[in-house]
């Protein structure tokens, strides 16, 4: 016979015991607060009762029991403990590979044709002659050159202004001031 099966005296006085007081604060809080958490106590205090009617108490005492002897049997044993250092060191690798895998995947990245002297090949067009400028990596592409900003039309703002001149000439436009 299992404990719980021992202990079975207790569960039904223990449930609506506490389904009653929860039942009573909820009362007092309905009164002091309004119906709304007054009904929402009530339905947390009607759950130990439905628990033990539904015979979910058993399960929760043994999955507590099961617990219990996991724990125990957790701190005393040298052959957890060891699946324990196991599973640091393989967090451990885990955390340390992300960054190499990083490294590798930039630094390698796909073959170009590209001379001893560091130089890209012009296209067949130019006659094959090397380029003045160093050939671009997988990792840093060529970038086209930035083009001038155009020149605003209206007043003229001071440098701290800039951010907000745009919001500025936004807001003028639709009439907003």
């Amino acid at each position: 016979m299992s404990t719980y099966h021992q202990l079975s005296w207790l569960w039904l006085p223990l449930c609506a015991g506490l389904t009653g007081v929860g039942l009573v604060l909820s009362y007092l809080v309905m009164r002091r607060r309004g119906a709304g958490s007054g009904l929402r106590g009530a339905a947390w205090s009607l759950l130990p009762l439905a628990a033990y009617l539904t015979g979910s108490v058993e399960m929760l005492f043994k999955i507590g029991v099961a617990i219990g002897d996991f724990a125990s049997g957790f701190v005393f044993s040298t052959k957890v403990w060891s699946g324990i250092a196991v599973a640091g060191l393989a967090a451990v690798l885990f955390v340390v590979s992300g960054p190499l895998r990083r490294r590798r995947v930039r630094g390698g990245g796909g073959k170009r044709d590209v001379t001893a002297s560091g130089k890209q090949p012009l296209p067949a067009a130019t006659g094959g002659q090397l380029a003045t400028r160093p050939a671009a990596t997988a990792a840093q592409p060529a970038m086209p050159a930035p083009q001038p900003a155009k020149a605003r039309k209206g007043k003229k703002t001071d440098a701290g202004d800039d951010d907000l001149g745009d919001v500025a000439d936004i807001l003028r436009r639709h009439g907003i001031t």
